[in-house]
């Protein structure tokens, strides 16, 4: 909870300022002459900023959802004091790789590996609700 709570108020700090560059520039901030470079220059920060805040919010709650499932499968090998019994039914799920028919975005994060099938290019691997089953399976095998 605390890093979610975290991760919000840093992803709203982002948006907060974009905006404030936004209305700062459109309605009344600098002066109104031509020549005022440093007022484009601010509209241009805060144009960035609100394409940008989305999509780093989104790699920030992905990154977690990653982290959070190595932190189930410690707290499974924790449970069970078998970590290679969970590394070998992980394996042995992971091992279909094929994509569900009617996997979502929405839903995504509950299923136990990635729905969209296995992707192994590094782009694609920040854009995963799930880490990779090969990293969870080592680092299980490596618990003892």
């Amino acid at each position: 909870m605390l890093l979610s709570t975290v991760v919000v108020v840093l992803a709203g700090f982002v948006t907060i300022i974009s905006d404030m560059f936004l209305r700062g520039m459109m309605w009344g901030g600098g002066s109104r002459d031509s020549d005022n470079k440093a007022g484009g220059v601010l509209m241009i920060i805060g144009i960035v900023f609100i394409i940008l805040s989305p999509i780093f919010a989104t790699l920030i709650r992905l990154a977690i959802s990653r982290k959070r499932e190595f932190l189930a499968d410690a707290s499974g090998a924790l449970l069970t004091r078998y970590p290679e019994g969970l590394a070998s039914a992980l394996e042995k799920i992971s091992g279909h790789s094929a994509p569900m028919k009617k996997a979502s975005n929405a839903t995504a994060h509950l299923f136990i590996s990635n729905p969209f099938g296995a992707k192994k290019s590094g782009l694609s691997k920040l854009f995963m609700t799930h880490p990779p089953a090969e990293d969870r399976i080592k680092i299980l095998r490596n618990l003892k």
